[in-house]
């Protein structure tokens, strides 16, 4: 007793706190998991963050969070800068190429990849079916007459980008008559703000965003510019994020479970952790939550100016608007 009083008032005088480091040098452990995403702001990794740090906080670990911010080139540096902190890594769609990602995971194991295939390596993996999910995407605006979509797609290296690209194949070579057409954008509001003009000029009747962030972005600039959805262009997006159901309009999308791919993401890093191999990847299939962003196509509008500058019939252009700079001073003015 007496030793501990001594060394209580020694904590007192000296302000003393314990080096948390210290102590994980000596356990050989932090109880820190790293997570690594190409993008917080996406709310689609802000529920998997949630689902995984509400579930190992019941193991009695953290999270250490990284946004690498769509810089592909740091993207490994970032990851085992925030692995050597840690007793593990989550690592959430990541966009490095396939070699360099394989021998990140032979440098930081144990690590769990979600939404990424990975072949012959001892990650295991949590997967959604975004091909599955755009193909029925495609069904669905199918089933309102929509025969020309415009794809507005994500970031080039994205391996969800690639899912839904060949989601779409699939599509066009079971129904011939569908066409689809591909505008580069990219995973944020900007970049489906940005391809709204791009997304007009195909004359598609319907558009589908590489995720709920890119349709959301499209929809504002579609009603700067007049455009009426869903009775001129058609817009779904994918992974169902909070936002989506109060749009304007609410936003037909495709479910991801955001939340629960975090809780098996820490289930399998708990099996790591524990020496235990994951026997086969987990993939999920979205849900389509039908709102009033998508509808009939409009095939016989007959209208055309300047937030629709081509009118088409079938592939043939029968109309197209241009501005008074272009056309004769007497004509213009119509």
């Amino acid at each position: 007793p007496a030793i501990s009083a001594k060394v209580r008032e020694a904590i007192e005088k000296l302000n003393y706190s314990p080096s948390q480091m210290a102590r994980n040098l000596v356990r050989g452990r932090s109880n820190t998991v790293a997570l690594v995403v190409p993008d917080l702001e996406n709310p689609m990794f802000q529920g998997v963050l949630k689902g995984l740090t509400v579930a190992a906080a019941r193991d009695g670990y953290r999270v250490l969070v990284a946004d690498s911010a769509e810089a592909v080139g740091v993207e490994a540096e970032i990851a085992v800068e925030a692995r050597s902190k840690c007793d593990a890594l989550v690592l959430v769609s990541p966009r490095m190429p396939d070699r360099e990602l394989k021998e990140l995971i032979q440098r930081t194991t144990p690590v769990v990849v979600v939404n990424r295939r990975v072949d012959d390596t001892p990650a295991a993996q949590l997967a959604v079916d975004y091909g599955t999910a755009i193909k029925e995407l495609g069904v669905h605006l199918m089933g309102f007459g929509h025969r020309r979509i415009a794809y507005v797609a994500g970031p080039p290296l994205s391996y969800a980008n690639e899912q839904r690209a060949l989601g779409l194949g699939e599509l066009a070579r079971e129904f011939p008559d569908l066409e689809f057409l591909t505008i580069t954008a990219g995973s944020s509001m900007e970049a489906g703000y940005d391809a709204a003009d791009a997304v007009l000029e195909t004359g598609a009747t319907a558009a589908i965003a590489f995720n709920d962030l890119v349709a959301l972005g499209l929809l504002s600039r579609l009603g700067e510019m007049g455009v009426e959805v869903p009775e001129q262009l058609s817009v779904v997006g994918i992974d169902d994020i909070p936002q989506s159901r109060f749009a304007a309009p609410p936003l037909t999308t495709m479910s991801v479970p955001r939340i629960e791919i975090g809780r098996q993401a820490w289930q399998r890093m708990r099996q790591a952790l524990e020496g235990e191999k994951a026997d086969h990847p987990l993939f999920y299939r979205p849900v389509l939550v039908a709102r009033r962003s998508s509808g009939p196509a409009s095939h016989a509008s007959g209208w055309v100016g300047p937030a629709r500058p081509v009118l088409r019939l079938g592939s043939t252009v029968v109309a197209q608007y241009e501005v008074g700079a272009s056309v004769d001073s007497v004509l213009s003015p119509r």
